[in-house]
């Protein structure tokens, strides 16, 4: 049986605006409009735009307003930043940005940072070879200085979550933190399993704020596990691969990774 791949940002989003447990974790997030970015610009004085299908952090749009009138809007798509006086101005760009694609509107989260820049979580959730849910890895994810995504495809740099969190958290804390995020990312994956029963793997993109509460920014369900080959641990990736391989993500070889 093939593994189920869910694309829609916004679907898995209404899936899981469901669960009451998960709701609290996840930011306000509305189908793209002009009402809607007005609103939640108004709300948040910071939002991402981003497409409903998109992928590697592709076509994400960071949104805020400023405290000078003059400029009004800021905008950075990628390492583009542009300043709008007025809405209108920034809601016409933003539609010409997005031709006929579907977006949604996500409320800004402000990002911990390390050495000045911002970083999230990525943490990977598998069946297990008892067919169980199982958190097999979390890594942290170090965005490119100029870039508002985290992305590695886009700059970003995979890092061990002890080493970006060593300004934020001593190791109790941390520890206790990790069993956190763990217990969050299955609760997600149990979620939408009721959906989707076909699920075998996903990768949940956390953000921290300041008071290290955790945000679901983004659940993906075809998550790039060769990305843990960065942890010092290489027994991590040898266990997410393993998993993998078994539940046919992998076509199968004599020699191991």
């Amino acid at each position: 049986m093939s593994i189920q791949r869910i694309k829609s940002k916004w679907a898995k989003t209404k899936i899981m605006l469901k669960s009451d447990y998960l709701r609290q974790y996840m930011p306000s997030t509305k189908l793209f409009g002009r009402g809607s970015l007005q609103g939640m610009l108004n709300q948040y004085g910071m939002v991402y735009v981003k497409p409903i299908n998109g992928t590697f952090g592709n076509g994400v749009i960071r949104v805020e307003r400023t405290t000078t009138p003059s400029l009004g809007y800021r905008y950075q798509l990628d390492t583009k930043i542009m300043f709008f006086p007025t809405f209108e101005q920034l809601y016409q760009k933003i539609v010409k940005q997005k031709k006929k694609r579907s977006y949604i509107v996500q409320k800004g989260i402000h990002l911990l940072r390390h050495q000045k820049r911002r970083f999230d979580i990525r943490v990977m959730v598998q069946k297990n070879l008892s067919n169980h849910w199982e958190a097999t890895g979390i890594i942290g994810r170090l965005a490119h200085p100029a870039k508002i995504v985290t992305n590695y495809h886009s700059g970003g740099t995979p890092m061990a979550l002890e080493k970006l969190m060593s300004d934020h958290t001593n190791h109790a804390e941390l520890a206790a933190f990790k069993n956190r995020l763990r217990k969050l990312s299955i609760s997600i994956a149990n979620n939408l399993q009721t959906a989707y029963p076909n699920i075998k793997e996903i990768g949940v993109d956390i953000a921290i704020d300041a008071t290290l509460h955790p945000w679901i920014l983004e659940v993906n369900t075809f998550p790039d596990p060769y990305i843990f080959r960065k942890l010092p641990d290489q027994s991590i990736f040898q266990r997410i691969y393993r998993y993998a391989a078994a539940y046919g993500r992998f076509k199968k070889r004599s020699s191991r990774p």
